[in-house]
């Protein structure tokens, strides 16, 4: 087998995000296109412009324009996809896709002679096809300039965590490519370990980080930060191996990664179109697509105008608690988030000071089912704490979780190390596939009147139907849940 080039690249086109990037190019190539063929028209009829609101409703616009315009459009996306500018694996470098917009854009700009010679007023003339064409190049790369800075604030979280399954030449030809890939920036891949069946392995880049056999694979799942689980095992004499991890990740909510190249032709040669310059398919266990960068869009524009509408509100509670209480005015814990990363959560401090330390001694009246702790009358809890609790602005702080990328608006509530640290079925992991959120079903469903089990339930039915609508409800729902006070403690 050929050695495999690294996974992860620093191209674009090869960031999470892709699917986003792509869509959002093949809409603002097409907007860049419009508007610049508006400023190159307005630009040389400057005299001709209405004046006032009078004269600009009168304007006609003809079904001949609008044909006009819909064949321009119609050309101009033509001559991008023709090009391959909506392809992930065409773009090799800077330099040759700008030669390629400029092409497209040339190709684009033919059919701007039509308007030419279908101009009524003569208004439209040759002059201004040269400025258009001259003005769309530089739109156009200005918008996928600024597309790509927008994807990668959006969905850049640094390297990716990868555990490779098997030993053998394949598994140690992905380890050199991902350690290649990890020193290429923020992009890349970092090596996690191995796993596999075989026990006596000499090769010493594999001892080194030897994780465990396959029946070990579930506990190191949920025991490590994982994002993705690359097999590398042989396809004919390890099938149902195979099936068997796939199966575990999909259980445990880690997406897993197997090589294609199953087959290998004698004369003939496989053409790679996919995202990565081998063959692969991928086990996505959570809708995966552009519109998890909208996702987070939403959640950057929401934390942000929340923080800044609340400010008041904020400053009114933190004045209170300090006349009432000499302790902190925030609680930071370290909680789990998206594929177990922990983080510091914010909060109101709603308890007295050293209120984790006491928490050992209480163990016995914990009144909730399963591997979390709840009490309803926690002796903890100070008098503005139970009334920052009741009506959940103890939870506002955690709109700067949400800014910062390890929280979202919406998503299953962020546990405790404590809690984590009890669960002993792996399926219990895979509410961590998504990001952890500051409110979710659970929260407009009960809260506290729910069990553990159904709260989990509650949990990945949201992931397996998450949608952005679905966000949306859960948003409006979240109003009036949190103003009844339903289930909170």
């Amino acid at each position: 087998m050929p050695r495999p080039a690294p996974l992860w690249r620093s191209t674009p086109w090869e960031r999470p995000g892709t699917e986003f990037t792509r869509r959002a190019f093949q809409a603002t190539d097409l907007l860049s296109g419009l508007l610049a063929l508006g400023a190159a028209f307005l630009a040389l009829n400057l005299d001709q412009l209405p004046r006032g609101l009078g004269e600009f409703l009168a304007l006609r616009i003809t079904v001949q324009k609008v044909l006009l315009l819909g064949v321009f459009a119609a050309c101009w996306n033509r001559a991008f996809s023709s090009l391959g500018l909506y392809r992930r694996s065409r773009i090799a470098a800077e330099g040759q896709e700008v030669a390629r917009i400029a092409a497209a854009c040339s190709l684009g700009t033919l059919p701007t002679l039509l308007f030419v010679l279908f101009s009524a007023t003569r208004s439209f003339t040759v002059e201004t096809v040269p400025l258009f064409w001259t003005i769309s190049i530089a739109a156009v790369i200005a918008m996928r300039e600024a597309i790509r800075a927008l994807g990668t604030s959006l969905s850049d979280q640094g390297p990716r965590d990868v555990l490779v399954v098997g030993s053998g030449p394949r598994a140690q030809a992905l380890c050199r490519a991902l350690s290649e890939s990890a020193g290429g920036g923020t992009n890349g891949a970092r090596l996690v370990g191995f796993v596999d069946t075989n026990h006596g392995v000499t090769e010493q880049v594999v001892r080194q980080r030897w994780l465990g056999t396959l029946e070990d694979l579930e506990t190191v799942l949920m025991r490590r930060v994982v994002d993705e689980v690359i097999i590398a095992l042989p396809f004919k004499s390890c099938y149902q191996q195979i099936q068997n991890v796939i199966h575990t990740c999909e259980r445990v909510g880690v997406q897993s990664t197997y090589l294609a190249d199953i087959f290998q032709p004698s004369l003939g040669r496989v053409r790679y179109e996919h995202m990565h310059p081998f063959a692969i398919a991928t086990v996505k266990v959570v809708q995966d697509d552009f519109r998890l960068a909208i996702k987070r869009a939403v959640d950057v524009v929401g934390a942000a105008l929340g923080l800044l509408l609340l400010a008041p509100l904020l400053l009114v509670i933190a004045a209170t608690m300090k006349l009432t209480d000499l302790g902190p005015v925030l609680f930071a814990q370290q909680r789990y988030g998206l594929n177990k990363r922990l983080f510091r959560m914010y909060k109101f401090r709603t308890m007295v000071p050293g209120a984790e330390a006491l928490q050992s001694t209480l163990e016995g009246q914990n009144e909730a089912q399963g591997p979390v702790f709840k009490m309803a009358k926690d002796p903890r809890v100070t008098g503005i704490g139970a009334l920052l609790r009741r009506t959940s602005l103890d939870e506002l702080p955690q709109l700067w979780n949400v800014l910062k990328g390890e929280m979202s608006l919406v998503g299953p509530r962020p546990l405790p190390v404590r809690d984590v640290g009890r669960f002993e079925e792996g399926w219990l992991m895979r509410r961590f596939s998504m990001r952890p959120g500051l409110t979710c079903q659970w929260q407009i469903t009960g809260r506290s009147h729910r069990g553990f089990d159904a709260w989990v339930g509650l949990d990945l039915e949201y992931i397996d139907n998450w949608s952005l609508r679905l966000d949306c409800l859960i948003l409006l729902k979240t109003i009036p849940a949190v103003l009844r006070g339903t289930g909170a403690q």
